[in-house]
């Protein structure tokens, strides 16, 4: 087999794989062999069919497969050992037609387009300066974090009779126009209706004063205008519906009023654990720290960000253009010509951020163990039980989970390189000028519009 490398230019090359037929005959008779061991032909005992035969009904498309495997190997085997860093991956020549006829050619030659990846020659040095914002915690987000947590924990409580807001609980029953129940009508026991959820104000009013014990007669299909609502709310399918008149009786059980959670020691044991809180002072204490907590991981992400800008500006890569544009289109099914057009920018960013990482990564000998992948991996777990609300998971089910996710290598590989990522960032941040500056909340939002 002969494989020869042609420079286009300083990103693009041309590779030409020459396949003669003493390169792939032995693997071509060893798959016939194995076919007529397996074969069953009427006529003949199972491993007793002609080579012939079996070459007959074979060999055309066992020799493209096997030719296809032969040069898919050597191909990625000759970048490997000659060490020719590309992008994307080798893409069939785009002025070849390279058609072949497999049954009477005995030698094949393919011929690859590459886009080379850039020689690099970047240093993070102290004259690198970063924006770090620090984002200031005020009185105004306190407030609205700690009216949060009322919210979050507080609770239905009975009150003396409805106003505008109330939830109302009790007995529906379906009635005709004179108020009387209609036999075998509609009856749903135990419903919850929030008056403020009802659209019409008229049926609101109606409710206004009332009080356990009291029975109104509404339009319910005014009150409640959405079909799904109120299929939900009268436990019917959908569909039957808009073939419902509304005229309903609701006889109250109970009016209900939400209230947030008092501020006290009852709170601060639900939310933080009995005793870890004290007073109102270490409670609002508690949330500005948590408030900043979240603001610093904001902090970071952001910097990450503004790192990789400031690198990407720094190298200075060009890269092989239309080549790239050409390996996205025909590597994804999902993006058209025109998308890649529109949006090659973004591409190009996350192009040169990849070789900048690769890059930096190896000058700097930074390495991710498994363990530090495990528990990037961890995390993740911790974070999709969290959004079933479940935040209390025992260490073996989050190790047991995470363990699962690493022994896919596709997900596997995102863990690793996650970390590595923020290693690389931990790196940057600890070598470059970092230019702190405190900025409101409002004013660190502004930055995304950019």
């Amino acid at each position: 087999m002969n494989i020869s490398k042609e420079n286009i230019d300083r990103l693009n090359a041309l590779l030409k794989v020459k396949v003669e037929q003493s390169d792939y005959e032995e693997r071509v008779n060893e798959v016939l062999r194995d076919y007529r061991r397996k074969a069953r032909v009427d006529g003949f005992r199972p491993g007793k069919v002609p080579m012939g035969l079996i070459r007959k009904m074979y060999h055309t498309p066992v020799l493209v497969d096997e030719v296809n495997k032969l040069v898919s190997e050597s191909l990625f085997t000759y970048l490997r050992d000659h060490d020719v860093k590309i992008l994307g991956e080798p893409l069939p020549h785009k002025h070849s037609e390279q058609r072949f006829n497999f049954e009477k050619d005995t030698e094949f030659e393919f011929e690859f387009d590459l886009g080379l990846a850039p020689e690099l020659n970047l240093e993070v040095s102290p004259k690198d300066k970063i924006p770090y914002y620090k984002i200031k915690v005020d009185k105004k987000q306190q407030e609205e974090y700690r009216d949060s947590i009322l919210q979050r924990y507080g609770e239905f409580k009975s009150v003396k009779e409805a106003g505008d807001s109330e939830l109302i609980k009790g007995l529906l029953v379906k009635v005709d126009r004179d108020g009387k129940d209609v036999e075998n009508g509609i009856r749903v026991e135990n419903v919850s209706m929030s008056l403020e959820m009802m659209k019409d104000d008229d049926q609101k009013i109606l409710f206004r004063g009332t009080k356990g014990g009291d029975e109104v007669i509404f339009d319910v299909k005014k009150a409640f205008p959405n079909d799904t609502e109120l299929a939900s709310l009268l436990k019917v399918d959908k569909s039957e519906i808009p073939l419902l008149e509304g005229t309903f009786k609701c006889v109250i059980e109970e009016v209900m009023k939400f209230e947030n959670a008092a501020v006290g020691k009852e709170l601060f044991d639900k939310v933080y654990g009995e005793g870890e809180v004290g007073s109102e002072e270490e409670f609002m204490k508690r949330i500005s720290d948590e408030i900043a907590g979240n603001y610093e991981r904001e902090s970071e992400y952001r910097f990450m960000i503004d790192s990789r800008e400031a690198m990407i500006k720094k190298a200075k890569i060009e890269l092989p253009v239309e080549f790239l544009k050409r390996w996205l289109v025909e590597t994804n099914e999902q993006i058209t010509e025109a998308q890649v057009e529109e949006d090659f920018e973004k591409y190009e960013d996350d192009f040169r951020w990849q070789l900048i990482k690769e890059h930096l990564l190896k000058q700097q000998g930074i390495k991710v163990t498994e363990e530090e992948a495990l528990q990037v991996a961890k995390g993740m777990a911790l974070n999709q039980y969290m959004q079933y609300g479940i935040t209390n998971v025992p260490e073996d089910y989050l190790e047991n989970y995470a363990r699962e996710m690493m022994s896919k290598p596709e997900e596997s590989r995102k863990f690793y390189e996650q970390k590595g990522e923020e290693k690389l960032v931990d790196y940057i941040k600890s070598t470059v000028k970092v230019d702190e500056k405190e900025v409101s909340s409002e004013k660190f939002r502004k930055l995304y519009e950019k």
